[in-house]
């Protein structure tokens, strides 16, 4: 290994016994270790957040399923880069052999839908297994032809137990750091500037280092006084945006408009995707003020389809106009907590049958057992409503939804206090 190479790269690991977390994917029972073993490898997207180790286990499967390797970065290359290096795949394997060559596309999210298309050929008829590594949700990013020939792997975030466990190895493995004297007494905020991603950890820790005298006692103390001035310089190269689009979205929930255009000018100096901004105003639109005002969810849908058609440098003003709408809206996260309610019953409980009354009779044979039997049809009664039970007889009563306290959903209180007044209290 390259000493000049960043501790990260020195470091990275060979095999999926050496692999930090994950276990669900590179465990001994582990999905991967089960394609590796039976020789069959689908085509996948890897998905998960920056640092992860996304590109490390793309190699390490090619390595250990002893397949051709082929590399490109979505942020470089173009259809002409892809039809070579499915050319060349092909001479080296594909038809040739059992083992079809891996294509591993780093940040494929960042590929317009001409460059996916070039792929789906190659993919479909089998001259390459295709390993794609994306930090965004491959369902909004991955055109659907291409995504339904590919499996989906959620990679999660580093525990801080993980994050140690790279430290330690770091210390244990790299020739350069065993040569120094290193005690770990505080990594708190080491951990925090590295925001979980294990590649900046490794790098800021060897910066750390490498600018200390010996013995070295890592503390928070020492942590903050020589890194605090260099990690403005790190952080441009590094993934800072999660930071920003954090800042953009609580100035938004905050109702601050000045705050959300500031981290919004951010953005667009850096050269941030314009549709990742606005997706994110989209799900703010729904989490932070959802029925407070639902027209605030169709603008944020509509820049986001507007911002797809138009592009730079317009976009800039229906990000703008998007922002300012919904950071001066009214907010509610009502609903957002009422489904997180509901699915965290759902877990703790199981599958709840459906109560007789509720469910679909069919057949003769199902209304002889009861079903739908006692329903009571809404519109038959006064105002289009009539109390009954719509929750199986374990968790009746349970209430998920509680309006927030606002205009419009005190409305919505009102009006489920006079309906349901003998069931909850509203």
């Amino acid at each position: 290994m390259n000493q000049n190479a960043p501790l990260a790269e020195r470091i990275r690991p060979k095999k999926l016994s050496e692999y930090i977390s994950q276990k669900h994917l590179v465990g001994d029972k582990g999905v991967f270790n089960q394609h590796i073993n039976s020789g069959v490898l689908p085509s996948m997207i890897l998905w998960g957040p920056p640092g992860i180790g996304k590109t490390t286990l793309a190699n390490i499967i090619a390595n250990e399923s002893k397949r051709p390797f082929y590399s490109l970065s979505a942020i470089n290359s173009g259809v002409k880069d892809v039809r070579q290096v499915i050319e060349k795949a092909k001479n080296s394997g594909g038809l040739f052999t059992t083992k079809n060559p891996i294509l591993f596309i780093d940040e494929i999210h960042r590929f317009s839908k001409s460059q996916q298309d070039s792929l789906l050929g190659a993919v479909e008829k089998g001259w390459i297994t295709l390993i794609g590594a994306t930090t965004e949700n491959p369902s909004f990013e991955v055109i659907p032809a291409l995504l339904s020939r590919c499996q989906v792997y959620t990679l999660n975030a580093f525990s801080k137990a993980d994050l140690l466990q790279l430290l330690d190895r770091a210390l244990q493995e790299d020739d350069w750091l065993k040569q120094k004297d290193i005690t770990l007494k505080e990594t708190d905020l080491l951990l925090q500037y590295s925001g979980g991603d294990a590649r900046k950890l490794l790098n800021i820790f060897e910066l750390l280092v490498s600018s200390v005298k010996e013995p070295i006692v890592v503390t928070n103390t020492l942590v903050k006084e020589h890194l605090q001035a260099n990690l403005a310089k790190y952080d441009k190269t590094g993934e800072q945006h999660y930071d920003i689009i954090s800042a953009f979205i609580k100035s938004i929930r905050g109702s601050d408009p000045n705050g959300a255009l500031y981290w919004l000018a951010r953005m667009l100096v850096a050269g941030e995707d314009v549709k990742f901004i606005a997706r994110r105003m989209l799900i703010s639109a729904s989490e932070d003020i959802g029925n407070a005002n639902p027209t605030a969810l169709i603008m944020a849908n509509n820049t986001f389809q507007a911002v797809q058609v138009i592009g730079n440098p317009e976009s800039r003003i229906l990000l703008s106009q998007c922002a300012v709408y919904l950071a001066n809206s009214e907010k509610s996260n009502a609903s957002y907590l009422a489904i997180d309610k509901a699915i965290a019953m759902v877990k703790q409980t199981g599958d709840l049958s459906v109560p007789l009354h509720l469910r679909n009779a069919p057949t003769k044979l199902m209304k002889e057992l009861g079903y739908g039997e006692d329903y009571k049809y809404t519109h038959n009664y006064p105002q289009n409503f009539t109390q009954q039970e719509y929750l199986p007889k374990e968790i009746e009563n349970t209430k998920f939804y509680e309006p927030g306290n606002n205009t419009r959903e005190d409305k919505f209180r009102s009006v489920l206090k006079n309906r349901w007044k003998r069931k909850y209290d509203y």
